[in-house]
């Protein structure tokens, strides 16, 4: 629950780095409150939870793009049906690279 809480706490902060593991559990809890929600019938709020964890999956994407040595512009990529999806999930697991433009390597233990 720390990784959606900080997801949340750095809201529209498209600079730096997110770790694949902040990536993934900030996804991981998303899809359950919104399996929760719609296994609850609350269709509503579902809308309005995901409308309002637009912005902070933005930049935690774009900030795990980063990561991988992209950059967050890479995202538009989900407007191609299929394809874009595949390329994006390629590109969200690969491991970090060592420091380059967007900050050094958040295992390394360095703060930004």
């Amino acid at each position: 629950m720390d990784y959606f809480i900080g997801a949340l706490k750095k809201y529209a902060d498209f600079n730096g780095r997110a770790r694949r593991k902040e990536y993934w559990m900030f996804v991981l809890i998303y899809m359950v409150i919104n399996v929760i929600l719609a296994v609850l019938g609350m269709d509503i709020i579902s809308m309005i939870v995901g409308l309002a964890l637009l912005v902070p999956s933005i930049s935690i994407g774009a900030r795990r793009l980063h990561d991988t040595g992209r950059s967050g512009w890479w995202q538009l990529i989900y407007f191609i049906p299929l394809i874009g999806l595949i390329v994006m999930i390629i590109f969200l697991v690969q491991d970090s690279h060592d420091t380059n433009e967007y900050g050094v390597n958040p295992k390394s233990g360095v703060p930004e």
